[in-house]
């Protein structure tokens, strides 16, 4: 968008409600929205309203399976959404359908064809349920889906997601290409959860980059992003992100990331609450931008991009630099380095292969190149683990494809060659997964390599 249609946009926004400050026209509002230095106020909602504010926002009805094979019926009732005490409220609801099977309700709202914009800063307040199954989130999606095609071509905002089985975490990411490709960030709080208070999420959008922040605190910050049709060259930079978006809020139930609800999952406190949301605008927006050229990792003087592959230094293994261990879906265990032997201890193996997983990224993988990963790996008993390198943001697609081995009371050294077929990425990783193996054997992994064999 140009400059001048960018000034545009704030001059009439501004016309439309009597005061940029109080915000008191556009949804009969009388909390007093702040400023914030640098940008002018777009559009808000405070939720002070009796109910739904129609000019900001429409139901989004859909029938249960319509993404993600999720259980919901998103519905247009007031049961599922409603405003209480200057609050929007998304309510998942637990009945039974005429067989007698559980079937779910609950709400989608979004802003799409009354509240579009093009870059901004978005904030939320928001306030998310606990419980296993439940999905709140908060995203943006183009007001003109198949512009640059559908999903993900079109690029997609998520502003913050939480799953109700963990929420001391959340996410941020941001979804484009063809094919699929995601970044994606995480807060984990030291202490409490999303649940027990409202929080604040925000995403600064901008021609040439997107910042995410929890609490006024940065944790994700994206500039490379690209789109195209599958077997064509890439469309302009920063294509699909230079089209007009919109908010949306929705609390889904089960589906393929959360996993479905059970007897633990308490429906009556199954509310998604939201106390405001908040868009600005920048007077004007720099769409001179080109996209950053990608940083690759170089190879060490004996050809391995692996850092520490020898495990001669005893690094943080809870940190994203190097090497990383991992805890997921019921999965508990530990790590160390030790006598240049990366140990893992298992104590619950999880639901799912990466339930306990040992990682290291950055690793730059070129299309048409060759490479080879080799480790030795024992066990204190004869067991079974996962090998493969990942493509955590381009859609977790496999360039060494998931491959089982058994390690067994003797040193072994595997290897394994496979070739880069899919884009550049400059964020391989290379993946140790230790669960949902029958096992929690203590496993002993050294002399870890990936070389570009051509």
């Amino acid at each position: 968008m140009k400059k001048s249609k960018q000034i545009l946009s704030v001059i009439l926004a501004s016309a439309m409600c009597l005061s940029v400050v109080s915000f008191t026209g556009c949804s009969g509002s009388k909390t007093k929205t702040p400023e914030i230095e640098g940008y002018n106020l777009l559009w808000a909602d405070e939720f002070d309203g009796k109910a739904m504010d129609e000019s900001i926002w429409s139901y989004d009805p859909h029938e249960p399976g319509w993404t993600n094979e999720e259980l919901q019926e998103y519905t247009t009732s007031t049961e599922n959404v409603f405003t209480r005490d200057g609050k929007m409220v998304l309510k998942a609801i637990k009945t039974q359908d005429a067989n007698g099977n559980d079937y779910y309700t609950s709400g989608k709202i979004k802003s799409q064809n009354k509240k579009d914009f093009m870059y901004g800063k978005v904030v939320v307040s928001a306030k998310v349920p606990e419980g296993q199954g439940l999905w709140p989130a908060i995203w943006m999606m183009p007001t003109d889906e198949s512009y640059y095609g559908q999903w993900p071509k079109c690029g997609e905002i998520d502003i913050m997601e939480v799953l109700g089985s963990d929420v001391t975490k959340a996410y941020g990411t941001v979804h484009y290409g063809a094919p699929h490709a995601e970044q994606q960030g995480t807060v984990v709080l030291d202490s409490g959860s999303f649940a027990d208070s409202f929080h604040e999420y925000s995403v600064e959008w901008e021609p040439g980059e997107m910042r995410w922040y929890i609490d006024g605190n940065l944790y994700l910050t994206v500039n490379d992003w690209f789109t195209a049709v599958e077997g064509e060259d890439e469309k302009p930079y920063p294509a699909p992100f230079n089209q007009n978006f919109f908010v949306q809020l929705n609390l889904a139930v089960g589906g393929t990331w959360p996993g479905n609800p059970d007897d633990t999952t308490n429906f009556d406190n199954a509310e998604f609450e939201i106390d405001y949301v908040r868009v600005y605008q920048k007077s004007e927006y720099d769409t001179n931008v080109t996209k950053p050229e990608k940083q690759y990792r170089q190879a060490d003087a004996t050809g391995n991009y692996i850092n520490n592959g020898d495990f001669s230094v005893a690094e943080d293994l809870d940190d994203d630099k190097d090497w990383t261990f991992l805890l997921f879906n019921g999965g508990e265990g530990s790590a160390e380095i030790k006598d240049n032997t990366m140990i893992i201890y298992s104590e619950k193996e999880g639901t799912e292969e990466y339930s306990v997983q040992l990682v290291q990224p950055d690793l730059p993988m070129i299309k048409g190149h060759k490479y080879r990963v080799t480790f030795d790996c024992w066990a204190e008993e004869e067991r079974d683990l996962v090998v493969c390198v990942s493509a955590p943001t381009a859609g977790w697609i496999r360039y060494l494809q998931d491959t089982k081995l058994t390690a067994t009371t003797e040193k072994q050294t595997f290897t394994y060659d496979f070739e880069m077929t899919a884009k550049d990425d400059n964020n391989g990783r290379l993946e140790f997964n230790m669960g949902k193996r029958g096992s929690t054997a203590t496993i002993y992994i050294q002399n870890v390599r990936v070389e570009e064999i051509r």
